[in-house]
């Protein structure tokens, strides 16, 4: 309720007040006089208090729009703030979207390939293919292309996934690839123990045969090495094989079968291409002590030939010398001459102590 309509309201009460007054007729009109006095007084007063709210409703009014305004601008400052920071939070978070989009899609593509590895393993022949490529990549980035063969026909009718052709001894030696790989799964599927060790003696036995197989066909007398390797694409594999059954690896030591894995193999040839560059050294070093000898014979032959040089220098410095020594006795009988020519008397004696000239082949 507004304040004006409140001093209505007590004016009107006071009027209704003398109203009243006046009807019951038991006031004189002094008195009435007087009370319309006091209630000019009042209206006045009213009227003064009118004035002042007003001023300081316009006080108040006036500092609740300053205050509004302040509230407002901090109000807008605190929306323009949150404003940016947002635009940056929005930013980031765009891109970290957009790396999180990126490692999606390298999870999709490295999930299609652990797809296609899983269909090419669980196939037989995919996977005798895959260990083969393998065997091919780390026995053709080790070694030398002299020092093997791939898919080598073997005089027995057999094919060999890689033949190494060493030196002897130890021979040329076969390694083929093998991967037992759904006995594999069966053993480390298992759910109990019976069921364990049933799939684990079935996983001995596929590892068995191919020992054996390899044994049979693979070490032939006089064309290979006394040994052959059987190469395990599988590190997991390999390392089942070593913990569970030991006795399988024991007796494909006995037939002279080494099973490698990835690295074993790797090691292996790295010894291979240490004991092939010791093999090369050799023959060179032969080489070299053939050639070594054929120099000390030029040597000698050299030697032989400054001997006979220094002798024929030897007698051009005789034949220097005799010569030297006929020139200083043809100078000297010039000189005779000279003075004989120049009038001196010679004694009978002097003319015949004087020796007769001879030819330079003379001296």
């Amino acid at each position: 309720m507004d304040v004006l309509e409140i001093l209505f309201l007590i004016a009107g009460v006071l009027l209704i007040a003398v109203l009243f007054l006046v009807f019951r007729g038991d006031r004189s009109r002094k008195e009435v006089n007087r009370q319309l006095s006091q209630m000019g007084d009042m209206a006045e007063r009213l009227s003064a208090s009118h004035l002042e709210l007003s001023g300081r409703l316009q006080q108040s009014q006036q500092d609740m729009n300053e205050r509004l305004e302040a509230l407002s601008k901090r109000m807008g400052d605190g929306l323009t703030q949150q404003t940016e920071k947002t635009g940056q939070t929005l930013k980031e978070l765009h891109e970290r979207l957009a790396v999180i989009d990126a490692a999606q899609q390298k999870i999709t593509v490295l999930s299609q390939q652990v797809v296609g590895l899983q269909d090419i393993l669980s196939n037989k022949q995919a996977r005798g293919a895959f260990g083969e490529l393998q065997l091919n990549d780390l026995v053709s980035s080790i070694l030398p292309p002299s020092a093997y063969e791939f898919q080598v026909q073997m005089s027995n009718g057999t094919r060999a996934d890689c033949l190494l052709t060493l030196p002897n001894p130890p021979g040329s030696i076969v390694i083929d690839s093998k991967f037992p790989l759904e006995s594999y799964h069966v053993f480390r599927n298992a759910e109990d123990d019976e069921t364990r060790q049933k799939a684990l003696r079935g996983f001995g036995a596929a590892v068995t045969k191919h020992v054996r197989d390899i044994s049979e066909k693979y070490i032939v007398p006089g064309e290979t090495a006394e040994s052959a390797m059987m190469f395990l694409p599988s590190e997991a594999v390999y390392a089942e094989l070593h913990a569970s059954l030991p006795n399988v690896v024991e007796r494909s030591y006995r037939v002279k079968v080494w099973i490698v894995s990835p690295t074993t193999l790797m090691a292996t040839l790295n010894t291979v291409r240490a004991v092939l560059k010791d093999v090369h050294m050799r023959e060179q070093a032969g080489v070299i002590q053939g050639e070594v000898y054929k120099l000390l014979e030029d040597v000698s032959r050299i030697d032989d030939r400054v001997g006979k040089l220094q002798r024929h220098i030897g007698q051009a410095d005789d034949d220097l010398r005799q010569i030297r020594i006929s020139t200083d006795k043809v100078t000297k009988r010039g000189e005779r001459i000279s003075e004989v020519e120049m009038g001196e008397d010679l004694s009978a004696d002097e003319i015949i102590d004087t020796p007769r000239p001879r030819l330079v082949d003379d001296a």
